[in-house]
């Protein structure tokens, strides 16, 4: 729905702007897609051309959040690799589910990772690896229609491994790596900026193992020409720094900013071996890292020193991950996650307070992604992507410190309204620019059949009749 003039009064507006300021009974004026006015419902005039006005009374008014990790084609395989660790997990479950992926599988994954991004008030994201068989341009076509901001990254890769495991990728995701690099640019021609600069496409390099220095130079330099970004996957496990100190007798982000990976336009997922040595080299860089607790743990990879890389100067944003790792694409419950993991980590009660991880989901997303200027806080001239949160429920009374109950109380299901580019995605929890009913539909019957050709078996422990 397009609405040229939009006024939210009688919630609490958690700003997330330079001072953090809660606004009870606050109002926000928006005026195409930006945001005019913010302030006190009494200060925020009614003007005559107001097309639709949104009683937010008992409602949370904040940023849209910030999902700086996310595999979209990775949503149709949710439930299908538990268990195991990160090697094993890619080798036997999903790059042989992924490498029997068709255009219509990428599309319908999109879709359904999408939708439930919506509906847990994630409002931008960074998709990190899209290879070409998940059919880049139906994806692309789905982002516009769904009405989210985000960046899609085309993988880029040179080897078939991972790590000082050589030639263990299964055959159908396997791509040359000119072909890669002439896809990067040819889709950047077609997307980057388009749907009113909703969607930018990056490079997605694949981790180490997965591709030569000489390909990441490539990289850096293609990035540099075209003034877009990088992600990819590093230090996610130990077995990362094992091959960076072997193949390069340097750990991996020293690699990575010998090859000139390191920068303000590089955001870097998981994070969880690097050391301080290394925080100092990102911090001064300028590079992100893209914090992932949920996968973190589910994998057995380790936990990520966020705290102190906090300390150091880097900016940490927040990611879910994808269906098999994570297995939900809820970012509210990811805020909880992270902030109670590094309590326990460090036996600190002060670490990682709710505050701190609103902001890794909001503002410092925004930060990663090189957009701190057009999103991430209410603030007049951003633009207006807002979601509304419903605090008068049983888990989020009494309402005495909005922020902690967000953090820790809230879930995803607790977004009423999301907007974005100052248009109405949902309301009412009703998801207006996506055929829910199809895509449960379609995303059921494809994971079906996907299962039967790539000829993965998911065991159960219990049985099922």
């Amino acid at each position: 729905m397009h609405l040229t003039s939009v006024l939210i009064s009688g919630g609490t507006i958690i700003t997330m702007d330079e001072h953090r300021r809660v606004i009870k009974d606050g109002a926000v004026l928006v005026q195409d897609d930006r945001i005019a006015h913010v302030g006190k419902a009494t200060e925020v005039t009614k003007t005559p051309n107001v097309e639709l006005e949104i009683d937010a009374e008992g409602m949370l008014i904040l940023p849209g959040l910030i999902d700086t990790h996310v595999h979209l084609a990775q949503a149709l395989i949710r439930g299908c690799a538990d268990d195991t660790s990160l090697v094993d997990w890619l080798q036997r479950f999903v790059w042989p589910l992924q490498g029997n992926f068709d255009g219509e599988d990428g599309r319908v994954s999109a879709e359904l990772c999408m939708l439930e991004m919506i509906k847990s008030g994630t409002t931008t994201f960074l998709e990190s690896l899209l290879h070409s068989r998940y059919g880049f341009d139906g994806i692309a076509e789905s982002l516009e229609k769904s009405g989210m901001r985000g960046v899609l990254s085309k993988t880029v890769m040179g080897l078939p491994g991972y790590g000082s495991e050589e030639s263990i990728m299964h055959p159908g995701m396997i791509e040359d790596p000119e072909t890669c690099l002439r896809e990067v640019e040819d889709h950047f021609k077609r997307w980057n900026g388009a749907a009113n600069g909703r969607i930018r496409v990056w490079y997605g390099a694949r981790s180490l193992g997965g591709c030569t220095p000489e390909l990441y130079k490539r990289i850096a330099h293609g990035a540099a020409r075209l003034g877009t970004g990088v992600t990819m996957h590093l230090s996610e496990v130990q077995e990362d720094v094992r091959y960076a100190q072997k193949q390069f007798s340097k750990m991996p982000a020293e690699f990575m900013d010998q090859v000139g990976l390191v920068g303000r336009n590089v955001v870097f997922a998981h994070g969880v071996w690097l050391t301080e040595s290394e925080w100092q080299i990102l911090a001064k860089k300028g590079a992100s890292v893209a914090h992932c607790p949920s996968s973190n743990m589910k994998l057995a990879s380790g936990i990520a020193s966020v705290p102190e890389m906090l300390r150091t100067g880097v900016n940490i944003s927040l990611g879910c991950d994808g269906g098999p790792s994570n297995n939900c694409y809820d970012l509210i419950r990811e805020m909880k996650t992270a902030s109670l993991l590094q309590k326990a980590r460090l036996l600190d009660p002060l670490v990682m307070d709710a505050p701190t991880v609103l902001e890794i989901a909001t503002i410092n997303g925004a930060t990663a992604l090189g957009l701190q200027k057009e999103i991430g806080t209410v603030e007049i001239g951003k633009k207006a992507d807002l979601i509304l949160v419903r605090a008068r429920k049983p888990h989020l009374i009494p309402d005495i410190n909005a922020v902690s109950n967000l953090v820790y109380s809230a879930h995803g299901e607790d977004v009423d309204t999301v907007i974005i580019d100052g248009k109405m995605v949902m309301e009412d929890r009703v998801v207006k620019t996506l055929d829910e009913s199809r895509i449960l539909r379609e995303a059921d019957e494809r994971s079906t059949k996907l299962l039967e050709r790539s000829g993965v078996e998911i065991g159960h422990k219990w049985p099922v009749v």
